[in-house]
């Protein structure tokens, strides 16, 4: 069986004093955690236990029963009248966060061990190991959980909570947004999350379905359907065509109009260039134009989100079981204007976006499995005889290869069409391909890897850079940047072909 998770995110109304309230309530529980991680940091032995084992140690140390009238460490002391599920959230916080520390720590011991028992280079000092240890959170904000007995009549309006008022336990009922459970899903432990100067009830809700079988096997059965998406910068910003696995073409949806999202991109980042050329100066440590940039990351957010649902309404429609998009790497904007090389770099992170979200929705939705392929020449061959298409603009000459261009033509089968929907059928068909040649597609890197030779042979392995850019790493860890299709990387291609001119890198950099 699989679980699809989800959250319902629901404003609250409620009156002013009750913000105090639920800050009172955050703050006892981040010190109820802090105090019970302390227990744990003085109990180590109490990591190896399992959760109910350790659950049960924790309250015996720290709760005081008839059975057990003297604790070793009352947590009275901290709180008194601390209510039995309050403490149990608390106590469950604090051992995922002791667990998460531990291992953090046990691994940089391992590598300081590993630093120290390597020998040092002959004729040089040894360098000491600088890696500073981790430490234990200094400040606690985690969000109160509200179990079973915390809370009660919840409807599609309201909601009663138990809360600590700062003098006394209180029930509180709370107005909500409303928003019923989808079908098929059950409600967990609601938890009140701050927003700014607000709060919110946020709802993990869990649904349980019968796993899917992996994309292999689904792929040997001819009545399955993928669905294939090439995702763009302009005009549409994702074009998903269906396809059986015999390679039969059922429907294509053009989603989007990237034009219009990142000609108003590039407006509302026109306007913070201009703002900032009137003063010349940024202050450190502060936002500027704060209201400009919160509309940008809203319009992002939004389209993504957008974008994403509808992929996965187009896929469930068609009966798809898989969803296919390009392995997109890393792409840094070409040096240009402020509000150019921005407007690219953010089109960038939300094509990353759109992928992550339609993963988890088709996931939710149905149990669709996402893959990904490698996106090369899908723009510049022709899904039909895979041969080298000339693509266009309408009314313009039918020749050559215009990046960007809606229109292509394939000259040796004369298939003539839209060329991002030729580059969602390559798509499709390259999973297709791979499944039948597992080994034909899988390494990404350099072929001369593969014949490396293993750490105990004793042979040494040049690690010299081999390229003067800067490695993708940095950059990656913004989003998921994204190449454009049928792309290479600057720089020498991968089979060790001379360097392309810097014109045609330009030309391919913004295909």
């Amino acid at each position: 069986m699989a679980k699809a998770l989800k959250t319902l995110r629901q404003a609250l109304h409620y009156p002013p004093q009750y913000a105090d309230y639920f800050a009172a309530n955050q703050l006892l529980f981040n010190r109820v955690v802090a105090f019970y991680v302390e227990v744990i940091q003085a109990h180590e032995g109490i990591l190896s236990l399992k959760n109910k084992e350790a659950l049960t140690t924790l309250a015996r140390l720290t709760h005081a029963t008839e059975k057990n009238p003297r604790p070793i460490v009352p947590l009275s002391d901290l709180a008194p009248d601390v209510p039995a599920m309050f403490r149990r959230a608390a106590i469950n916080a604090a051992l995922g966060s002791a667990r998460a520390f531990f291992s953090s720590l046990n691994t940089w011991r391992a590598r300081k061990e590993r630093h120290e028992a390597k020998a040092g280079t002959t004729g040089k000092k040894k360098q000491p190991f600088r890696e500073r240890p981790p430490v234990p959170p200094r400040t606690w904000n985690k969000s109160a959980p509200f179990y079973a007995g915390l809370w009660k009549e919840r409807t599609s309006h309201s909601i009663t909570l138990k809360v600590w008022t700062g003098s006394r336990w209180s029930w509180l009922k709370i107005g909500t947004l409303s928003r019923e459970l989808p079908d098929g899903f059950e409600m967990g432990s609601p938890h009140l999350v701050r927003k700014g100067a607000r709060w919110w009830l946020h709802i993990p809700i869990e649904k349980t379905f019968e796993a899917p079988a992996n994309v292999r096997e689904q792929l040997t059965t001819g009545e399955k359907r993928i669905c294939a998406v090439d995702l763009n910068l302009d005009q549409h910003l994702a074009v998903c065509s269906v396809q059986t696995v015999d390679g039969t073409i059922l429907a294509t949806s053009f989603i989007g109009n990237g034009t219009a999202i990142a000609g108003c991109r590039k407006k509302l980042l026109g306007r913070i260039a201009r703002n900032r050329s009137q003063t010349g100066i940024l202050a450190e440590g502060e936002q500027d134009n704060v209201a400009l940039w919160r509309k940008i990351r809203h319009l992002d957010e939004h389209i993504a989100h957008q974008v994403s649902a509808r992929i996965v309404q187009f896929a469930l429609k068609q009966h798809a079981s898989i969803l296919v998009f390009e392995h997109l790497g890393s792409l840094r904007p070409a040096k240009g204007r402020y509000s150019r090389r921005g407007n690219l770099k953010r089109a960038y992170w939300m094509k990353g976006r759109i992928f992550r979200y339609s993963k988890y929705k088709a996931w939710n939705a149905g149990g669709i499995i996402t893959c990904r392929v490698n996106p090369r020449n899908t723009s510049r061959e022709c899904h039909r005889c895979h041969g080298l298409v000339i693509r266009y603009q309408e009314g313009e000459p039918v020749e050559g290869y215009t990046p960007g261009a809606p229109l292509c033509l394939c000259p040796q089968c004369q298939m003539r069409g839209h060329a991002d929907r030729n580059a969602s059928l390559n798509i499709g068909q390259r999973l297709l391909k791979r499944m039948q040649d597992p080994l034909k597609e899988k390494p990404h890197a350099c072929s001369r890897r593969a014949t490396r030779e293993p750490k105990g042979s004793g042979v040494g392995i040049s690690q010299d850079a081999k390229r003067h850019q800067r490695p993708s790493l940095p950059v990656a860890r913004r989003g998921d940047h994204a190449n454009e299709h049928g792309t290479a990387q600057r720089g020498r291609r991968r089979m060790g072909a001379p360097l392309l001119d810097i014109a045609s890198q330009l030309r391919m950099h913004f295909e």
